[in-house]
């Protein structure tokens, strides 16, 4: 029951995301926004991404069929500060993702299948983001995020920082990876009149740090937070965070 209790906040806030009425700012990219050209090539850079996650997820479940919670929480996560938007640049938001804490519990390809999850439910019952830009938007959060962010995590172990450090820095850095990779994104299709791609995606990004940072590192913070949950109520070690 105490475990039960630990974990209503969470559930509270995911109630809240759902029934909160929201304009639709849209996440990441909106519906639409990109040509449909656009939206093939980067569903196809994507998929091979979700395949691979989708036999490691059968593979993580099969050898643990417990690690079912985890990997449930580990989503829910995702989908709660992914739909916390703020708005940012026309056709886009800043807002958390989450995805720190299943990438340092299974690595970069299972949050490739989780997050995907998570942004298909958002853009049919929340209006945020779209299915026309899943590709794209999966993409930068599924997929480059959570690699990034391993890298780092790994980086981070292997200089002999504690796990909750490693996992703060891999948090921060798959957030703002995301972003990076949106910007890149959008300066494809809009590029600048006068200095092209580069100049329009640089445009992109100056625009999302202003609000991206200060969330970063609050999603930073938070993902420390639920990792002390698990460790002290699940007694997570060793082969839970890797």
């Amino acid at each position: 029951m105490k475990q039960v209790k630990k974990y209503l906040p969470l559930a509270g806030l995911l109630l809240f995301c759902i029934i909160y009425p929201q304009t639709a700012h849209a996440m990441h990219i909106m519906e639409g926004y990109l040509p449909p050209l656009w939206c093939l090539i980067w569903y196809l850079i994507f998929l091979p991404f979700f395949v691979v996650g989708l036999i490691n997820v059968r593979k993580i479940v099969k050898k643990d069929p417990n690690s079912k919670t985890m990997l449930a929480l580990s989503g829910a996560f995702i989908f709660i500060l992914s739909a916390l938007k703020i708005p940012s640049v026309t056709g886009s938001t800043s807002h958390p993702t989450g995805v720190g804490l299943g990438t340092a519990m299974f690595g970069p390809s299972v949050i490739s299948v989780l997050g995907t999850i998570c942004l298909i439910f958002q853009a049919l019952l929340l209006a945020h983001g779209g299915i026309t830009t899943l590709g794209a938007n999966a993409f930068s959060m599924a997929v480059v995020g959570p690699y990034v962010g391993y890298l780092v995590y790994k980086l981070a172990l292997s200089m002999k920082l504690s796990t909750r450090v490693s996992l703060f820095l891999c948090a921060v850095i798959a957030d703002i990876s995301t972003y990076a990779v949106t910007s890149v994104q959008l300066g494809v299709v809009f590029p600048d009149a006068n200095t092209g791609f580069i100049g329009s995606a640089a445009k992109f990004m100056g625009i999302f740090l202003t609000t991206q940072i200060p969330i970063a590192i609050a999603e930073g913070l938070l993902t420390v937070v639920l990792y002390n949950l698990i460790s002290e109520n699940v007694k997570a070690k060793g082969g839970v965070f890797k």
